[in-house]
């Protein structure tokens, strides 16, 4: 008897991993959907980035210092959402809930600088109708910053999920690692965008 109720705990740890491991694997999958939608934009403008149409080119648009501080931003983002991951398996929620809210802070002032940068191109003149290179520039950033608002939407509801009867609960474990592959990836993408569409451009 005593021997059953030993190893019950294990068990149903075990019938949980069982339940889980294929929404983050599946999660796993869409990301590979969404490398291959970035990897496109990337290509269109490798295509696109010195097709000005008599406009400016990136070098006389492009703030780099501007765009460090949204690089570095959006890094840290990362580095606090790792230290939301270790309080949750910690099982610390006031640290989890902490941590979370610096993370959606920094998403936020990310996302504003973003939309400052994009106002300032169009008051200058420099919209996404004014040449191919701009087009491609506007679609492939813009795509990157609706996928952080998304994440910033989805981190927002799961805060208030944790803060409320979910807790930390496994499941609510398992939506916050998909989270976190989300975020993480989306740093992956900008550190590709930084390198290759505004350091190229301004080269």
């Amino acid at each position: 008897m005593s021997h059953d109720t030993t190893h019950a705990p294990e068990a149903q740890h075990g019938e949980h991993e069982h339940h889980e491991t294929p929404v983050v694997f599946g999660f796993w999958v869409y990301l590979m959907t969404d490398c291959i939608l970035f990897g496109t934009l990337f290509v269109v403008f490798a295509v696109m980035c010195h097709q000005f149409a008599g406009g400016p080119t990136g070098k006389e648009l492009f703030d780099i210092t501007n765009v460090e501080i949204e690089t570095a931003i959006l890094l840290f983002s990362s580095i606090t959402y790792g230290f939301a991951s270790i309080a949750a398996h910690a099982r610390k929620k006031s640290a989890v809930l902490a941590w979370l809210l610096v993370t959606f802070v920094l998403g936020v002032s990310f996302v504003g600088l973003e939309i400052h940068e994009f106002a300032d191109l169009v008051e200058r003149g420099a919209g996404p109708d004014r040449s191919a290179f701009l087009s491609s520039f506007f679609t492939l950033v813009g795509t990157h910053g609706l996928h952080v608002t998304i994440g910033l939407i989805w981190m927002f509801i799961l805060f208030f999920q944790i803060l409320g009867r979910q807790g930390l609960s496994d499941r609510m474990q398992s939506k916050l690692t998909c989270l976190s592959l989300f975020w993480h990836f989306l740093d992956i993408v900008w550190i590709c965008v930084f390198t290759f569409v505004y350091l190229g451009s301004v080269m």
